[in-house]
């Protein structure tokens, strides 16, 4: 995410899975963030989820999401 206050914790978010040659990534509905690569074997099965945690570094914010899988 790189602005404050486009999610808050307890916020119920969907997310949609894009594929690349050996990863797939996830991003928040509607482009409010995005994940890193994850491998084949991590592939996440739900596609909605809950805001547990928002963090703020020298990066940017970092969304914690907890699905139910």
């Amino acid at each position: 995410m790189e602005r404050p206050g486009l999610l808050e914790e307890g916020a119920h978010v969907t997310v949609t899975e894009g594929v690349l040659p050996s990863n797939y990534y996830y991003i928040i509905d509607p482009s409010l963030a995005m994940s890193g690569n994850f491998p084949f074997r991590e592939r996440l099965l739900a596609r909605e989820g809950d805001v547990v945690a928002i963090e703020e570094n020298e990066r940017g914010f970092y969304v914690t999401v907890a699905f139910e899988e």
